[in-house]
């Protein structure tokens, strides 16, 4: 194998980025016998190829976390900027691949100032720093998920959508009607709808169509105004992203008009299974 060719028609090496869990998966799978090396092959239609055993000659080893990749010259010229991750998500586990040079694909967007964001899906605080790249991979029900230059994805609130150069109505933000509520006209489907405005940050399915909404009533209270509780619960317990998505939820409810309370609890009995999403969210999902 040959690793140490003329790259003269490479203008520089690559920059490959892997997530701690891409490394993870790819050094346990070295560690099994899979290989000695990895080798990353991206076709002209950038489809993404991993591969376990020698490289060919010309192959090109590229640095990327602690880890080396051996690319050919064409895959090379197509990496520059791959972010790399491992996903266990509705839609099953595997390596995703994040390729800003992929035609069609959403570009890279340069933080506009330092923002506050939410490290999707452990739920920590992040603090983006202003001139930092990310790519906006899904915009709905007014917030952002971006991936970072890391190959993180972390969640931007709705009201940092400046920092990215964009507007929160481009994430879908519920406009409020700012009209009083007729006395009487209150109802709980008001409700479902405002909720259908809150979207997992991974899946662009709203918390209702994904069954994660377990109970929903709405009481008049004597002062007037009305007590909204909600139980929600989420796709797996170990998601961090429950209390941000909790709050978000209350917020849009409390905007309401008529309403004046909100309770929401997290519940996990029973635990959530695919059976609860709507038909409409398991035929987006392509799990029909």
């Amino acid at each position: 194998m040959a690793t140490d060719q003329p790259t003269s028609d490479i203008p520089s090496l690559p920059s490959i980025r892997l997530s701690d869990s891409a490394r993870r998966v790819l050094r346990d799978a070295l560690a099994e016998g899979s290989g000695d090396w990895v080798r990353l092959r991206i076709d002209e239609r950038f489809a993404h190829e991993l591969l376990f055993g020698p490289g060919a000659e010309g192959d090109i080893a590229v640095a990327a976390d602690g880890l080396t990749l051996l690319l050919d010259p064409a895959s090379a010229r197509r990496a520059d900027g791959l972010a790399i991750d491992f996903v266990q998500d509705l839609r099953g586990a595997g390596l995703r691949f994040d390729n800003p040079n992929q035609p069609g694909r959403p570009q890279r967007i340069e933080l506009k100032r330092d923002c506050a964001a939410t490290l999707i899906p452990r739920g920590e605080r992040l603090q983006l720093a202003r001139g930092e790249w990310v790519v906006v991979t899904q915009a709905l029900g007014g917030s952002f998920t971006v991936r970072t230059a890391e190959g993180q994805l972390a969640r931007i609130a709705g009201g940092d959508a400046d920092a990215l150069g964009l507007d929160a109505r481009q994430g879908g933000q519920p406009q409020a009607s700012g009209q009083p509520a007729e006395a009487g006209a209150f109802d709980v489907q008001q409700v479902l709808d405002m909720l259908r405005t809150v979207y997992d940050p991974e899946i662009p399915v709203n918390l209702v169509d994904l069954g994660l909404i377990y109970r929903c009533e709405a009481q008049p209270l004597e002062g007037g105004g009305q007590r909204v509780e909600i139980e929600m619960s989420m796709t797996a317990p170990g998601c961090g992203m429950g209390d941000v998505l909790k709050e978000e939820a209350r917020a849009k409810v409390l905007a309401l008009p008529g309403v004046t309370e909100v309770e929401i609890e997290l519940v996990w009995e029973p635990p959530w299974e695919q059976s609860r999403m709507s038909e409409a969210a398991r035929l987006q999902l392509g799990l029909l």
